[in-house]
């Protein structure tokens, strides 16, 4: 699989990026590609060291010509998005991606890629292994765990750097420079019931499927309309909570990765069939017909499923329902001051039913942190009231803009001339970049985020442009060559 792909252009790229996809890497289970980078970096004969949390930092020096310019810090997290189809076949625990190219992509089957942030490492393992490539002194930073909490960024200890500019390779428009970024929170409500046995006489049961959808990245896709199978769910749910007991809903994955998949297991009188189809066919062609634009493949499937055990409570069941669908799923507020940019949203995540247990994940994201816990507290308040005890951990900041960075005023001209005269995108971003974690104990270093355009990110349709990285690594070559000489 691989072999198709080590023949595209940069060689260099490419051919680390299959090495690394190689190497199972899913957030929390990075000890393989740790150890991987660890030997990379020992056979190319530099410093290379592991710091308490289980990042790794490369140290390379300057090449000849170069010792006067700003040490730079490159930096990229190991880990990735473990996304799969319903129908594919696969174990990310043991199993390296299997990549094809797609015209002018490449491509992954039926599995996510990791090009997040899989062709930012690749890219700085080129540039260390290279003997021809200009650049200061560099330290290449990989992190861990970027995808489900940041510990990697936020572990790395103050003083463990040496460099004045810091080049993130994590964003994934290849016409933007990333000034700034969210902040996020994870809100996670517990609550629970006493199961219902149920009478299996004159009872009947559905399994009720949401499926089909895109999904994607929970920051920076969460403007574009992508449909939330855990809100589709419950509004099917709802439609129909007079005449059903819910056995179970399993809905979601991921906290960063819009819901894409939810099936529940609803018991109903037999004399109610009829009229609860009814219902539900003509709600699910509504909500295509609202969706049909952004998601085509759409599907809503109700299919008869043997009697479950037990059900929730009547009023258990209409408090969580209420309270999910009261809860803010989406775009929250724009941001006043920057055009075009999401402020502040909530990615309803995870939803699970099942034996007495209720547990719904959210991640909430903003670049200002008032409004970051305003709509914290909104979900917060939501789900108690419903009788769930709610929980906020993982809370990381955003990462300020700062348009006098001496390292933006270097990139821009190099981008315009590389282009023909087009202007990049000098903007901040709704993803959560490890940026602003990074800038706690290190708020002198000058950062930069930029990289090339990488589609569909955290579902099984993501892809990265080979025209694209071309056009990306020319421009990091030339950045290298042009950092600013030290004070």
């Amino acid at each position: 699989m691989s072999s198709e792909i080590r023949t595209l252009e940069p060689k260099a790229l490419w051919n680390k990026f299959a090495d690394l996809n190689a190497i199972p890497r899913p957030s929390k289970k990075e000890e393989r590609v740790i150890k991987f980078m660890k030997d990379f970096g020992e056979r190319l004969g530099l410093e290379t060291i592991e710091d308490e949390v289980g990042n790794v930092i490369i140290r390379k020096p300057a090449t000849k010509g170069m010792e006067d310019r700003k040490p730079i810090v490159m930096q990229s997290h190991l880990d990735m998005v473990h996304q799969k189809n319903n129908d594919t076949v696969f174990d990310f625990d043991t199993q390296g991606i299997e990549m094809y190219i797609d015209g002018d992509w490449v491509k992954a089957r039926g599995t996510t890629l990791g090009a997040d942030n899989g062709l930012g490492v690749a890219t700085i393992m080129a540039i260390l292994e290279s003997d021809a490539i200009a650049h200061p002194d560099l330290e290449a930073l990989f992190t861990i765990d970027e995808e489900t909490g940041m510990t990697g960024a936020m572990g790395l200890k103050g003083g463990l750097l040496k460099g004045e500019i810091l080049l993130n390779l994590d964003t994934e428009e290849d016409n933007e420079i990333g000034v700034g970024c969210a902040g996020g929170i994870d809100i996670t409500a517990r609550g629970a019931y006493n199961p219902e046995p149920i009478s299996i006489e004159g009872m009947k049961a559905y399994k009720i499927e949401v499926k089909g959808l895109q999904g994607g990245h929970s920051g920076m896709q969460i403007h574009e309309g992508l449909g939330n199978a855990n809100k589709i769910m419950n509004r099917l749910l709802y439609a129909v909570i007079e005449d059903i007991k819910i056995a179970e809903i399993d809905g979601g994955s991921l906290r960063n990765a819009i819901p894409r998949e939810s099936v529940s297991v609803v018991v109903f009188r037999a004399d109610k069939e009829e009229l609860l189809l009814n219902v539900l066919n003509s709600l699910s062609k509504t909500i295509k017909k609202e969706l049909k634009t952004m998601e085509p493949d759409l599907e809503m499937v109700f299919t008869a499923t043997d009697l479950p055990k037990t059900v929730m409570p009547f009023e258990a069941q209409e408090h969580i329902l209420k309270a999910l669908y009261a809860a803010h799923n989406g775009v929250y507020r724009m941001s006043p001051d920057i055009p075009d940019l999401v402020e502040t949203s909530n990615n309803i995540a995870r939803v699970v039913i099942k034996d007495g247990g209720i547990k719904v994940g959210c991640l909430t994201r903003s670049s200002v942190e008032s409004s970051k816990m305003d709509l914290a507290n909104a979900l917060k308040s939501t789900f108690e009231l419903a009788g769930c005890d709610v929980e906020f951990s993982g809370s990381y900041p955003g990462w300020a803009p700062n348009m006098d960075s001496a390292i933006l005023k270097v990139m821009v001209p190099i981008y315009e001339r590389l282009n023909n005269g087009e202007k990049p995108h000098v903007a901040a971003c709704h993803a959560g970049l490890e940026c602003g974690i990074l800038g706690q104990n290190y708020p002198d270093m000058d950062m930069i985020s930029f990289g090339p355009n990488i589609k569909g990110a955290h579902s099984p349709d993501e892809r990265a442009q080979i025209s694209s990285a071309q056009k990306y690594w020319e421009f990091v070559l030339e950045i290298l060559e042009h950092i600013p000489q030290k004070n």
